[in-house]
């Protein structure tokens, strides 16, 4: 038990005093550059599933 409590301090100790946590300002950057990196992704993948869509479309009507 004494070796479960002497982990969870250690974690305590290096998350509270060696970790460099960001700023809120640069939380908020990173978060924007993550939602518009998305929503770029999802637009490609969307107009990759048309094309794919129109392509097999197309296969099929001739078997």
């Amino acid at each position: 038990m004494n070796k479960i409590r002497a982990y969870f301090d250690e974690v305590y100790q290096e998350m509270v005093h060696k970790v460099s946590w960001p700023t809120w300002s640069e939380l908020q950057e990173s978060a924007i550059i993550v939602m518009v990196a998305s929503v770029i992704f999802s637009i490609v993948v969307s107009l990759m599933d048309v094309a794919f869509r129109g392509g097999m479309s197309f296969l099929y009507k001739f078997i």
